[in-house]
């Protein structure tokens, strides 16, 4: 039976590698293999001889002793807790981005966009990968991307242009993403998890995460479709269309920064303060809202629509949902593997079978292959689980050198494909891109990237 839910996964990540062949949307296959993964399990219980508890990170021990009743009641809870789980990172990410729309309703993006004073394509591209990586640590590597490909879509106007920017926005992103406890949910779980503090993470993985940023762009910009000038007419001199443009922007991201502040006073989960500074957004956001828009250069009919339009309401309805259901079916789905201690079986595999020296926990020497490949298999699967089996190998103390490799390696190791991580996915689904175009163009970019970063982080921690 094990073997059958394994087949399912194969099936269905393949169906979603080909969306754009089979033309179907990848949000269904994610569904509905999470479904069957779990059927699979409830109709085969009887059969599996181990259960992965992911509340202790540890095999339970007699699991194949146990009663049906008691199987059941077990499996109930496991899925219980990975929906609880996989429901925080979800509500965490809904009001990030509804946050986020609700900046753009108030048209605040275009501060940002007021900074691209330039033409030339390689200096628009710096420009971009540098806002990615600092943006993507204040409001996520998720979050960021919309932000900057929503820009990116009214500058640069040819799409296959405007599909290489958005290919180096995701390493730039996710790299930036590394270094911050909000960055990415990786490092977040990691942060909640008490394995890594702000400001060591940051000491850590700062320099390795900028080289994993710089090195690709900085080959990206020697090829041939950033050589040149960019036709933008007036698309950058565009006016903002309300007068609280800036004022929402400075809002909406002094609130997302707020939310590590308030876990670290209050030690609740994320989520609750992201709904905390939701609510104090959108607070701002009805009472701006009922204030006079300017007309300037606008038609007064559609200027008058959008200030009686509920902006809250408008932005709950420009959300990516469609990423938020694929997020939930892959996680949920991988949720399965880890049940069936399939993925940790794994994991003590590679730790087991790969020998080179690295980081010392119990008294063994944890492999530093075993921590880049989990990089890799972050780009291949999906980050999250593979560091929720981390979680369960590792028993290393806080701030110790292991907790920061698996946060670059996982965080940055997901740009070599295009549904590696939250990033690219979103991206994907905006620009339409292809699995394969992003992995013949991009993807040795973002592998260049990795190494390089890698490579610095091995050598700084010798450092400490």
């Amino acid at each position: 039976m094990e073997a059958a839910i394994i087949l399912v996964f194969v099936i269905g990540y393949l169906a979603i590698t080909l969306e754009h062949s089979i033309k179907i949307d990848k949000l269904i296959p994610a569904l509905v293999m999470m479904a069957i993964c779990w059927a699979l399990i409830a109709l085969g219980l009887e059969s599996f001889p181990q259960w992965f508890d992911s509340g202790a990170h540890a095999l339970i021990d007699g699991f194949g002793l146990l009663g049906h009743d008691d199987k059941m009641h077990l499996m109930e809870e496991t899925l219980l807790h990975h929906l609880g789980k996989t429901s925080e990172i979800l509500v965490f990410l809904l009001g990030a981005m509804t946050i986020v729309e609700i900046i753009d309703y108030f048209d605040g993006f275009s501060t940002i966009k007021g900074f691209i004073k330039t033409k030339k394509k390689s200096k628009i591209l710096w420009i971009f990968a540098i806002l990615a990586f600092i943006l993507s640590a204040i409001i996520d590597n998720l979050t960021a991307t919309i932000v900057l490909i929503s820009i990116l879509q009214k500058i640069v106007k040819e799409r296959n242009v405007r599909i290489w920017y958005a290919g180096l926005i995701i390493i730039a992103a996710n790299a930036g993403g590394a270094w911050s406890p909000i960055g990415d949910v990786t490092t977040t779980m990691l942060w909640i998890g008490n394995k890594v503090t702000t400001g060591n993470l940051f000491g850590y993985l700062f320099l390795p995460s900028l080289l994993c940023m710089v090195v690709p762009t900085l080959i990206a910009t020697f090829l041939p479709v950033f050589k040149g000038e960019l036709d933008m007419d007036v698309a950058v001199e565009d006016k903002p269309k309300s007068r609280f443009s800036g004022t929402m922007l400075y809002l909406g991201l002094g609130a997302i920064v707020f939310v590590p502040i308030f876990k670290v006073v209050t030690h609740l989960p994320p989520y609750v303060g992201m709904m905390l500074s939701l609510g104090v957004v959108a607070t701002f956001a009805e009472i701006y809202s009922s204030s006079k828009f300017s007309l300037t250069d606008h038609d007064s009919s559609e200027s008058d629509a959008h200030a009686h339009h509920s902006p809250v309401h408008h932005s709950l309805s420009k959300i990516e949902l469609p990423s938020i259901l694929f997020f939930l079916g892959i996680l949920m789905a991988v949720a399965a593997l880890e049940s069936l201690g399939t993925l940790y079986g794994f994991a003590l595999s590679l730790k087991e079978g790969v020998p080179m020296i690295g980081t010392e926990v119990d008294g063994a020497k944890v492999s530093d292959l075993v921590v880049l490949l989990l990089g890799v298999g972050s780009a291949v699967i999906d980050n999250v689980p593979l560091v929720a089996a981390s979680l369960g190998m590792f028993s290393a103390g806080l701030d110790d050198q292991l907790w920061h490799f698996i946060a670059y390696s996982a965080g940055t190791g997901g740009s070599m494909l295009i549904i590696g991580s939250a990033a690219g996915v979103v991206a994907m689904g905006m620009e339409k891109i292809d699995f394969f175009w992003y992995l013949k163009k991009i993807s040795l970019l973002a592998l260049a990237g990795f190494i390089a970063g890698a490579l610095v982080f091995l050598f700084t921690r010798t450092l400490f």
